[in-house]
C-alpha cells in the first residue's frame, strides 16, 4: 500500500507580513537595504555569503544577486525596483532564477521604515505575483528564511564598531604637513606609492598591496577637502565586500600639528583574519606614526 503524497499549497496571490524593531535610526536601517556593499554582509540565512550583489537602488534598476549557500551551492535571484523612497519606503520585486535565468517564482516586497526615539520599525509586506505548481515548494520556506535574513540584519547592526582613531602630534607647521598628505611624490615616501592623486572632491585612486601571497587592490574615493584642516577618503576592496571611509584632520599647535585619522566601517568588512582590526591598527600607526612623522620631521 503506497502512501499518500502530501499536496503543496498554492502560494499564489498569498501576502507575507513582518515587523522588526532595530536600535539604529532608519537612515542606517535604509542605507543597509540600499547598499549592496552592506547588503550583501546580512542577505540570506547564516553562512549564506553573496558574491555577486547588482543592487543599485533607483526605480526601474534589475536586480541580481547570487546566493551562495555553505557547501557552495549558488542560488541566483532576479528582480526590479519599483519605488525608492529614502528612508521611508522601498518597493521591489524579487524571486528564485533557474538555469536559463527565466523567473521561478515572483515576490512584490514593501519595506517600511519608521522611526520613534531613535529605535526603527521595519514593516516587510512580501506578496507572491508570479508562481508555479512546481515553484510552490519553494515559497514554502521563505517565511523562514527572510527571518533568518533579518536576524542577520538585526547582528550587522549590532557589530556597528567604534571608530579607529590614531593620534600624534609632529614637530612640524600644518602647512608642511598637509603638503606632505597631498603631494603625490611626499606621499610615496609615507603612504603608497600613487599613480595620480589630486585633493579634490569626486577624485578615485587606486592602489595594490601583497599580503601574504594575496594581492589586495585598494579602491579610494576622496569624498571631502577642507584645505590645511581635513581630507576624507573611502577605502574599499576590489573584490571584497565592506564599505569604511578615512579621515584625517589637522590642528595646529604654534609651530607644530596634531594629526588626528579616524577610520569608520571596518566591521563592514569580511570577518577574516585578513581584515582584522589589529591589522588596521598597526599599519596606520606605522604609516601616521613613522611614515609621516619622519616625512615632516625630517631636516629641510
Amino acid at each position: 500500500m503506497s502512501a499518500k503524497t502530501e499536496a503543496v499549497p498554492d502560494y499564489t496571490g498569498r501576502e507575507f507580513m513582518m515587523k522588526r524593531e532595530f536600535a539604529a535610526p532608519r537612515e542606517l536601517v535604509f542605507k543597509l537595504w540600499t547598499d549592496p556593499k552592506h547588503l550583501a554582509q546580512w542577505w540570506g540565512p547564516k553562512g549564506f555569503s553573496n558574491p555577486v550583489c547588482e543592487w543599485d537602488a533607483k526605480a526601474g534598476n534589475k536586480i541580481f544577486v547570487v546566493m551562495r549557500a555553505p557547501g557552495g551551492l549558488e542560488h541566483p535571484m532576479g528582480g526590479e525596483f519599483r519605488e525608492v523612497t529614502p528612508p521611508e519606503r522601498l518597493v521591489f520585486t524579487a524571486g528564485a532564477l533557474d538555469e536559463s535565468g527565466k523567473m521561478l517564482f515572483e515576490f512584490l516586497h514593501t519595506v517600511i521604515f519608521t522611526e520613534k526615539n531613535g529605535r526603527t520599525t521595519l514593516t516587510l509586506v512580501s506578496r507572491v505575483t508570479r508562481t508555479t505548481a512546481e515553484a510552490n515548494k519553494y515559497i514554502g520556506g521563505f517565511e523562514m528564511g527572510m527571518s533568518l535574513s533579518l536576524d542577520r540584519l538585526g547582528e550587522h547592526l549590532a557589530a556597528k564598531t567604534e571608530p579607529l582613531v590614531v593620534e600624534r602630534t609632529f614637530d612640524a607647521p600644518v602647512a608642511l604637513v598637509w603638503e606632505a598628505m597631498t603631494n603625490r611624490a611626499d606621499m610615496k615616501e609615507w603612504f603608497f606609492e600613487l599613480a595620480e592623486f589630486k585633493p579634490e572632491e569626486g577624485f578615485t585612486f587606486g592602489f595594490a598591496v601583497e599580503h601574504k601571497g594575496f594581492n589586495y587592490v585598494h579602491q579610494c574615493k576622496v569624498m571631502e577637502v577642507i584645505v590645511e584642516k581635513r581630507l576624507a577618503f573611502t577605502w574599499c576592496y576590489k573584490g571584497y565586500t565592506g564599505d569604511s571611509l578615512v579621515a584625517i584632520e589637522l590642528f595646529a599647535d604654534r609651530d607644530r600639528t596634531r594629526v588626528k585619522l579616524t577610520h569608520t566601517g571596518l566591521e563592514t568588512f569580511p570577518a577574516t583574519p585578513a581584515f582584522a582590526r589589529s591589522n588596521f591598527e598597526g599599519g596606520w600607526t606605522m604609516i601616521i606614526g613613522e611614515g609621516l612623522k619622519n616625512l615632516v620631521e625630517k631636516p629641510q
